[in-house]
């Protein structure tokens, strides 16, 4: 998929991208596929399908999810930056937090990060439920985001002391979910789960891989 591809699918899927934003994913494109030689953030056999199985794969939260205007969001593993820097890209209004425990995968991050000139996004080198005990992010975020981290019930565990009353979390994943969706509503009295197939209108990868985004909040 190249850029101008990319930018008609996103159009077709209702999340719209200015060049400047279109360009800017191009950039951290490139850089993400340099560095991913050197330290692995990706898949290797993932590398030709950057946009379509990792860009547009963050991006689709748009679809699914409402994040509020100037939202404070919460991006757990992010890796490579990702689902963050796209979504960032995509939202600029969007206050960014981006945690992960590899320190080699968070100096790539916070690089790429500042090569977007964007404000307000912040990499730091951290387990996340060593920051939920930190009194500064206890109860600071709208929106909690993440990839093919963990499972729900673990990520609940780890987030909730982070979450503001009525925000919501958004989880990337795939495949059969119902134990799992199960045990984390077992565990969690009050938790509410949504689990959503994800679908990209042009793009039959999503389906054939069962790729779901799981929207969980406390009632």
């Amino acid at each position: 998929m190249m850029p101008i591809d990319f930018w008609t699918t996103c159009s077709a899927n209702n999340i719209e991208l200015d060049k400047d934003q279109v360009d800017a994913l191009k950039r951290y494109h490139d850089e993400l596929l340099y560095w991913n030689k050197k330290v692995n953030m990706i898949s290797r056999k993932d590398e030709e399908n950057v946009w379509e199985r990792h860009f547009l794969h963050s991006l689709i939260l748009l679809k699914y999810v409402n994040f509020p205007k100037r939202a404070r969001v919460l991006d757990v593993g992010t890796g490579g930056g990702l689902p963050g820097i796209p979504l960032k890209i995509a939202r600029p209004d969007l206050k960014m937090l981006l945690v992960d425990s590899v320190a080699k995968k968070v100096s790539m991050t916070q690089m790429f990060a500042q090569h977007t000139g964007l404000k307000d996004i912040t990499v730091m080198n951290t387990r996340v439920e060593v920051l939920a005990n930190e009194p500064h992010y206890q109860m600071a975020f709208d929106v909690v985001i993440s990839r093919a981290v963990a499972k729900v019930d673990q990520i609940i565990d780890w987030v909730g002391p982070m979450m503001k009353p009525k925000a919501m979390c958004a989880f990337l994943k795939g495949g059969d979910l119902s134990e799992e969706i199960a045990e984390a509503i077992e565990h969690h009295p009050g938790l509410e789960v949504q689990e959503i197939q994800i679908e990209v209108f042009g793009i039959p990868w999503f389906q054939e891989d069962q790729k779901k985004v799981v929207l969980c909040r406390f009632d």
